[in-house]
């Protein structure tokens, strides 16, 4: 039976390595050495299978990957305590149906792998379309960020799906492999909080609206101010649907919001985060104000 030995190997070597330097900065990488494991140590036979002999008595049938989705097409998003579990699903196809599929998500270069997020599980749960050339084989993925899973805050962002294939001929030589078939976005929580003072106010008065934003530290698995971010102040007159943007505010360096506006009307004041590639967007609930 095949065992993803190098799979493991590699996200458990990373991980003894960020124990190792545990002073890296956010935005630093850490030049870990380690390679992404390949299609054939994915799915190679047991040691000492003939596959050169497979290869060389007849055609290798190599499948054709059709669609990898992560997560079902959405980011990533992992804060400081909650484990996060998600899925890969790889739809492939190939003459004789398609055996097994596997996918994982790596960070870094091809051969200095820096962050590494992958299955535990043996084989992919693959079911057969209506064409029995077609399946779609989907593995899960937990991410702990109280592990080693993400170490840095430098890890946000970009990642690289590598996806592969396995015909359903018997022979393990029959696949297909991409070290970089997609991107995935991994991102820290954020958290975005708002108040709107004094609660009542007299019509024509000087509201003053403060609130704070934050977003995971996976370094030291709290939550820290984003600093020099836009974020939109909007307001939501009572009795209405949707809320208007009436200036934008930058966060301190502390991640502070404080901005003053004349109160005209009952309403809800919030304050919203349109995000960044490394932190999701985020809306603060609703302060009312009643104006007298």
């Amino acid at each position: 039976m095949r065992i993803r030995a190098t799979v493991a190997a590699v996200s458990g070597a990373l991980a003894l390595s960020a124990l190792a330097v545990p002073a890296v900065q956010a935005d630093e990488k850490p030049e870990a050495g380690f390679s992404v494991p390949s299609g054939a140590d994915v799915f190679a036979a047991e040691p000492g299978a003939p596959a050169a002999d497979a290869r060389a008595a007849r055609a290798v049938e190599t499948p054709v990957i059709k669609k990898v989705v992560v997560n079902g097409g959405k980011n990533i998003v992992v804060g400081t305590k909650s484990k996060q579990k998600f899925t890969i699903a790889i739809t492939a196809s190939s003459p004789s149906g398609i055996e097994d599929a596997f996918a994982y998500l790596w960070h870094g270069h091809v051969d200095e792998v820096d962050g590494f997020l992958g299955p535990t599980q043996e084989f992919g749960s693959c079911k057969v379309s209506a064409d029995p050339t077609t399946s779609t084989c989907t593995v899960s993925i937990t991410v702990d960020p109280r592990s080693e899973d993400l170490y840095t805050s430098g890890l946000a962002g970009t990642w690289n799906v590598a996806a592969g294939a396995l015909a359903a001929t018997g022979g393990k030589e029959d696949f297909i492999w991409s070290d970089a078939h997609a991107k995935a976005r991994v991102q820290r929580f954020s958290k975005l909080t708002v108040n709107a003072s004094p609660e009542p106010v007299k019509k024509g008065k000087t509201l003053t609206v403060t609130g704070k934003l934050t977003r995971a530290n996976w370094d030291t698995k709290t939550y820290k101010g984003y600093t020099n971010q836009p974020v939109k102040l909007q307001f939501k007159k009572k009795g209405a649907k949707s809320y208007t943007t009436v200036k934008t505010v930058k966060t301190s360096s502390t991640g502070t919001l404080k901005t003053t506006v004349k109160a005209s009307a009952d309403g809800y004041w919030r304050y919203s985060f349109a995000g960044t590639s490394t932190t999701p967007a985020v809306s603060a609930k609703g302060d009312f104000v009643d104006v007298k």
